[in-house]
């Protein structure tokens, strides 16, 4: 399935319906800025094992098992060292949410996570600043040989198409149409603290990208390297530790939801 910004390694799973025919589903309009017509949250079932998954379908929507720091996480794209001033209750306690959206097709992922930011003020009641924070980051920079990735002519003003196949140890990244931005936020996800973009590339560019994630496999034959190495020698670019002020969410309100 193609994505757009889709966390990878984060729990999150963004999972077809089940009751859906393996058809494509229509897609809602690239432009579209969807809301919620109706919504209802709960505290999840404590029982419940299938773990955190969002699952669109249409103008469906499904997020369950999921508590208000994690909504934060993928909504908004950031770490947990950029979040601040959150209570313990919203680290901890699990939700679902299940409503339906106001246009029709299902959201690409920055269309998903913009129905997390409403339903985060709108059912959560969250209100919050931006500071910048001296925080340790990788900083995304350009390799000592030079980028390896082809520029994208084909859609210079469309969006990121993203397909990402993890799986035994390892994980595939086909990216295409992609910004030097996005694919900072993309590899936040994977290596556990923000990604600041410092290369200087403008302009949308393709690759792929493959690295071993479980690293008892990486002396298994033909496994890839692992990401910091697989960065570096597939796409010619590199992550540098440093400390650098990077975007903190600081919540200043933030309450559980009242009666649907």
């Amino acid at each position: 399935m193609a994505v757009g910004l889709m966390p990878g390694t984060c729990s999150a799973v963004w999972a077809q319906d089940a009751g859906q025919s393996s058809a494509k589903p229509q897609a809602m309009a690239k432009d579209a800025d969807p809301d919620w017509e109706v919504a209802t949250v709960r505290p999840s079932d404590p029982n419940d094992t299938a773990g955190q998954h969002f699952r669109p379908s249409g103008r469906h929507e499904l997020m369950l098992d999921t508590t208000v720091e994690e909504f934060l996480l993928l909504g908004y794209s950031l770490q947990k060292s950029q979040i601040a001033g959150l209570p313990d209750w919203a680290k901890t306690q699990k939700w679902d949410v299940d409503g339906v959206t106001t246009i029709e097709g299902q959201p690409n992922w920055p269309q998903l996570q913009v129905l997390v930011r409403k339903i985060l003020a709108q059912r959560f009641g969250l209100k919050f600043h931006h500071e910048q924070r001296k925080l340790a980051v990788y900083a995304l920079m350009v390799g000592k040989g030079g980028e390896k990735m082809t520029p994208n002519t084909s859609d210079p003003t469309g969006m990121l198409n993203q397909q990402n196949d993890g799986r035994n140890g390892r994980d595939i990244e086909k990216l295409k149409n992609t910004s030097m931005q996005e694919l900072a936020e993309i590899l936040q996800f994977r290596v556990g603290r923000p990604v600041i973009d410092r290369t200087g590339l403008k302009g949308r560019w393709d690759f792929n990208l493959q690295w071993t994630t479980d690293e008892a496999q990486l002396a298994a034959p033909n496994a890839p390297p692992g990401i910091f190495t697989a960065i570096q020698e597939q796409i010619g670019l590199k992550l540098q530790p440093v400390k650098a002020p990077a975007d903190v969410l600081v919540v200043d309100k933030v309450e559980r939801p009242g009666a649907n």
